[in-house]
């Protein structure tokens, strides 16, 4: 069952000597601690009674290294067993990583009852159904289990609606599934014979459909559909959503001996003849021969460069390796072994088959630059002596990079780890009551394909305002209430463009996050816990995927195509530090219009913005104008003024002179046909023009004439997050740096929560730097944290001083881990003698806040599971007389609340032991 694992005897024995040899010792089969061990070391029949007792309550935890993530390490049931190895479930091989090729295991025995209770409630491999890093089944099917259901459930052809005409008459109506399975059974008909069957109306399948659905929930509709992996995946899903945990193991439990049953019964097994090299091979060949030399010829010539050549030569291979390709796949027989295997997910894919039976195609050489000459042969055919000596190339690649990777990717998640360790959800709410809380505008991306859409980011996040019909105006989602899956479809049925939610960017505790800013817990699907370190399980989830992605090139030997995470897993680590990207993109600070200019080689853009304003001034009759039309004025220039004074002048015309606030041209604005003007305009224009020069290699991704907005790319590459924070903000720099993360592990079809990812920049963004001191503390261009900060402006406003003056500030993770509040993490992590002596001149104080202080000193960590402990009944003791108790008893205090009159040393005895050693009093137990 998934809860157990095989236990070998002999290492229970070990495990458990010291409750096997007091078990002994109270039942009496033993009369002191030494013959116990005695007897347990001579292995006694009467010692594995007592072993089969101890084990029953008490489970174990299995851990595979490397531990990547929460879910390397699980808490199992042991069953004891013969032989000297572990049993494994199959189930939970996919969260270990682990295959049955000579892995080792390591095995821990929880001692106290509080880690018995913890391993029993949190542990346990049935508690740890779903991945915490996105939330998808971690216990789904895989390889024979896949395929074991595929075969039962293959049908060719699929079967049509019943009223079908080739489905007829004559195909056998069944009017139960125990029919269908006696039949089955007597042998009257096959696996993969379609039948019609009554189930509420008549439907068409075939008899392993009617046999796979036996396992199925009652209150699911009949699968009448093919189940590979993702559909399997997708049904334990939802049974785990419909039904709950406990009729979820059932039922992956069922699909596992079930699988495993049918595999075997298929009796798939592979041969060389199986894998059939396609006819038209040989023409798609020679027609990539023909146009790689009609190129040649090209250049031979000198029309095109060495590098459009070699450019266009790879093209041309590409196209043939992936014509054969398409040829093997249409040649596969669909009851084979190869197509069964990859079609159904459980082992292999079309690339691989492609290098079996089609041709192994382009390999890159050490550095990674693709050889032009392909390998034609396949694996079935056999490869040339130089053919082999060029594929070495890519399998050398891929076992260096291995070794490489490793250790970058391990040292990136130490790093994230260091960062987030202190992140734990310590309240139920950050905003207080009747305010509205902080949040973050969520969109559709407009390059969907890679990213996730807007439904699967909104899923499991609370809404930081009311979420209204666009059209009815209908609140789809309150405010502070939880956005579930069929809410997040309605919301983007309704076309709802943008959605205000919380999110651990915008939470405003003081420590750690609260339970409405991060949302639903993904391993279990309900509101996040108190006590819970999400900010381990962020750098878990993101560093784990790192390390299996880096190992994944050796598996595909080398072949070229598509981008390993080498160029991922380093733009990764780009993004988290902070650092401004390799092949940096050239962006605009203004909001204008576009001049592109080439002079020679040197390129340039100009970004030109004009903003004009303008000033209309009455000009009442009698004034002198003392401007022309057009003119150039300065601010607050006079532009007219009255007549010099006269006794019979008229009173009527105003004795103040015009002038204009603003400088710029002057615009007559006139009535009729009349000459004067009756009023002034002046046009003040404001130019502010940028110029941006262009390096050689980049690509302009913007024309002359367009318009555009601050923060825009004018070239392409990676942006700097330092720019992005600067033109465009705080928020803006999150959502790109989270957006960039997704994308590298994306393109590797790695799933990841956002809001995982968020929990790391959130600490990445939590200083703010000093601009002016003010009256406090500070020293400008200081790191202070945003909290301290903001406490400190609240306390200066209130005496009335002058408020200090910051800018928000983007840190990288190992800088944002040195420049934490405990000197003891930030020495645990890095540089620990200039932590250590800068925190001794400082006279620092820790708090010991985070998970890594209390480690490094032996407490508890503060991040606690709800668990309830369940302690035996405590063995009454017998009293003692007084005259026995004395010589026990020194440096005697009276405990707390104890007067001291009339209490006898018996009295002050039956106080609780933790009140006399809160008091200080000493007490020499006998043994």
């Amino acid at each position: 069952k998934l809860h157990q694992c095989g236990l070998p005897k002999k290492m229970a024995l070990e495990l458990f000597k010291p409750f096997i040899m007091h078990a002994l010792v109270r039942k009496g089969l033993a009369h002191n601690i030494k013959s116990a061990k005695r007897i347990v070391e001579r292995a006694r029949p009467e010692v594995w009674d007592v072993l089969e007792e101890v084990i029953q309550d008490r489970p174990v935890m299995l851990n595979r290294a490397p531990t990547l993530h929460r879910l390397g390490i699980q808490a199992f049931e042991p069953v004891l067993v013969e032989g000297s190895a572990l049993q494994l479930h199959p189930l939970v091989c996919f969260a270990y990583n682990a295959d049955f090729d000579g892995d080792q295991m390591a095995v821990h025995v929880p001692l106290s009852y509080e880690a018995v209770a913890e391993a029993r409630q949190v542990l346990l491999s049935t508690k740890n159904l779903l991945s915490p890093s996105d939330g998808e089944p971690v216990v789904a099917p895989t390889l024979d289990m896949v395929l074991g259901c595929y075969y039962m459930t293959f049908a060719d052809p699929e079967p049509g609606p019943p009223t079908d005409e080739a489905v007829g008459e004559e195909t056998a109506l069944y009017g139960s599934a125990d029919q269908v399975r006696m039949a089955y059974e007597l042998g009257h008909v096959q696996l993969h014979d379609h039948i019609r069957l009554r189930n509420g109306g008549v439907i068409h399948t075939t008899v392993g459909r009617v046999l796979f659905n036996d396992i199925v929930p009652d209150s699911f509709e009949f699968q009448n559909e093919i189940q590979d992996k993702r559909a399997l995946r997708t049904l334990v899903s939802r049974v785990h959503q419909d039904l709950g945990s406990e009729r979820t193991v059932e039922f992956v439990d069922a699909i596992k001996d079930l699988g495993f049953r049918y595999a075997t019964q298929s009796g798939i097994s592979i041969a060389v003849s199986d894998i059939v090299v396609p006819a038209s091979k040989t023409d798609l060949m020679e027609h990539a021969d023909e146009r790689v030399d009609a190129l040649e010829g090209d250049y031979q010539m000198g029309l095109m460069t060495e590098n459009e050549r070699y450019m266009a030569a790879i093209d041309i291979w590409q196209g043939a390796t992936d014509d054969i390709s398409t040829a093997l796949e249409e040649s596969l027989d669909p009851m084979g072994p190869l197509a069964l295997m990859s079609r159904s997910g459980a082992k292999g894919n079309i690339a691989q088959i492609r290098q079996m039976g089609g041709m192994r195609g382009l390999m890159s050489d050490p550095t990674g630059r693709i050889i032009d000459l392909p390998i034609r042969s396949s694996f079935r055919e056999g490869l040339s002596v130089l053919e082999y000596f060029i594929s070495t190339h890519g399998a050398r690649k891929g076992l260096a990079d291995t070794a490489l990777r490793t250790a970058d990717s391990g040292y990136l998640t130490r790093r994230m780890i260091d960062v987030a360790q202190d992140v734990i959800v310590l309240e139920e709410d950050c905003t207080p009551e009747g305010e509205q809380p902080l949040g973050i505008w969520l969109r559709e991306h407009a390059e969907t394909g890679i990213l996730a859409s807007l439904e699967e980011r909104l899923t499991g996040r609370w809404a930081a305002a009311d979420i209204a019909h666009p059209e009815t105006g209908e609140i789809l989602v309150e405010a502070n209430h939880g956005i579930g899956e069929q809410d997040a479809r309605a919301i983007v049925a309704a076309g709802v463009e943008r959605v205000y939610v919380r999110s651990p960017l915008a939470c405003t505790s003081r420590r750690g996050v609260c339970q409405c800013c991060y949302g639903e817990s993904l391993a279990t699907g309900k509101l996040v816990e108190q006590g819970v370190a999400i900010g381990i399980i962020a750098a878990q989830s993101i560093g784990e995927p790192g390390t299996q992605l880096t190992m994944r090139t050796f598996h595909t030997g080398g072949v070229a195509g598509g981008l390993d995470i080498t160029s991922g897993l380093p733009r990764v680590e780009e993004i988290f530090e902070a650092r401004v990207p390799k092949g940096q993109a050239v962006i605009t600070e203004i909001d204008g219009h576009v001049e592109v200019l080439r002079s020679g080689d040197v390129r340039t853009i100009t970004v030109t913005n004009t903003e004009t304003a303008t000033e209309e001034l009455e000009l009442p009759k009698g004034l002198d104008l003392l401007v022309e039309d057009g003119d150039e004025v300065a601010p607050d220039q006079v532009l007219a003024e009255p007549p010099d004074a006269d006794e019979d002048a008229d009173t009527s015309v105003p004795t103040v002179p015009i002038a204009s606030s603003l400088g710029g041209r002057i615009e007559f604005v006139k009535k009729g046909r009349a000459k004067r003007p009756v009023a002034l305009r002046v046009v003040s224009e404001v130019v502010d023009e940028r110029e941006y020069p262009i390096p050689a290699s980049a690509r302009i991704r913007v024309e002359t004439g367009e318009l555009v907005r601050a923060g825009q790319q004018l070239t392409e590459g990676a942006l700097d997050p330092q720019d992005v924070l600067a033109i465009l903000g705080p928020e803006a720099v999150t959502l790109y740096l989270v957006d960039e993360v997704q994308k590298v592990y994306r393109s590797q079809g790695v799933n990841i929560n956002d809001r995982h990812i968020e929990v790391i920049v959130r600490q990445m963004m939590r200083r703010v730097s000093i601009i002016d001191p003010g009256d406090s503390e500070f020293l400008a261009e200081e790191p202070v944290d945003r909290h301290l900060f903001e406490r400190e402006v609240e306390r200066i406003e209130q005496a009335g001083g002058v408020v200090p003056t910051a800018k928000p500030m983007l840190q990288g993770v190992t800088r944002a881990s040195l420049s934490t509040d405990s000197f003891l993490a930030a020495a645990s992590f890095q540089e620990t003698t200039r932590v250590l002596t800068e925190a001794a001149i400082g006279g620092a104080t820790d708090h010991l806040r985070g998970l890594k202080e209390n480690v490094i000193i032996g407490k508890l960590i503060p991040a606690r599971a709800q668990i309830t402990v369940e302690r035996p009944a405590p063995i009454a003791e017998m009293p003692m007389p007084e005259s026995l108790l004395l010589p026990f008893i020194f440096d005697f205090e009276r405990p707390d609340g104890a007067d001291g009159e009339g209490e006898s040393l018996a009295e002050l005895m039956q106080a609780e032991p933790g009140d006399l050693a809160m008091a200080g009093a000493y007490v020499a137990e006998p043994d």
